[in-house]
């Protein structure tokens, strides 16, 4: 099967990053974060639930279900304090995540291209399509391996087992310069949907409070 392209943050072939210390030969380690949003996402964790169930690889999990019942998985826990989930991004050879844009562009400063399966509104599991529309761009453009059904999700899931390395973009994080340009790039994408969309606020930007015109983020936490 062809795989998703390799990029790296500013769209140009992308480097294989070191080997993840304390993997050995044989032996993947797959991080699954659904976020801190406060609905279930049941149908991702119940996939990946699934997948392992079938799955003939020796694998080291670490899944974080946050809202979701906790899975008949190795590893899961409800929430990683930052500290714990930057270690467990920068261990990772997978990483398969929900659409949260914070979450997104943290696995790629570590050198994961995500395997990502946004979140769907009609389903319950937010309250807008902001991470469908947000997924969707950002798998055109070859940023992310975008996942809307179960077959693509094993499809994906398959192929970084086979090889790894079709997951991996650039990693520097001394290189501020790319990162900027990555965020900035997103920072379009994410304003285009906005506009594109409706009259409605950015669900990231602060409505005023009344009568002092000041900032109040209605949308703290929507992105993880």
């Amino acid at each position: 099967m062809t795989g998703p392209a390799v990029r790296s943050d500013l769209g140009e072939p992308g480097r294989v990053p070191r080997q993840r210390d304390g993997v050995g030969a044989g032996c993947l380690a797959l991080l699954l974060a659904v976020g801190t949003d406060t609905h279930p996402f049941e149908r991702l964790v119940r996939w990946v639930e699934e997948w392992h169930g079938d799955a003939a690889a020796d694998l080291r999990l670490t899944v974080q279900h946050g809202h979701t019942r906790s899975p008949a998985l190795p590893g899961a826990v409800p929430f990683l304090p930052h500290d714990a989930l930057q270690a467990a991004l920068a261990d990772a050879d997978l990483v398969v995540c929900h659409g949260g844009p914070a979450t997104i562009l943290e696995a790629r400063r570590h050198g994961r291209l995500p395997i990502v399966v946004p979140r769907d509104p009609a389903r319950g599991e937010h309250v807008d399509d902001h991470q469908q529309l947000f997924a969707r761009r950002l798998g055109a453009a070859g940023l992310v391996a975008l996942c809307e059904s179960r077959e693509a999700l094993r499809d994906a899931l398959a192929a970084g087992l086979a090889d790894p390395t079709r997951y991996a973009v650039a990693a520097d994080p001394g290189a501020r310069a790319a990162q900027r340009a990555a965020v900035a790039r997103v920072g379009r994408i994410v304003d285009d949907l906005v506009a594109a969309a409706s009259c409605r606020r950015p669900w990231w930007r602060p409505w005023p409070k009344p009568g002092d015109g000041a900032g109040r983020d209605h949308g703290a936490g929507r992105g993880r």
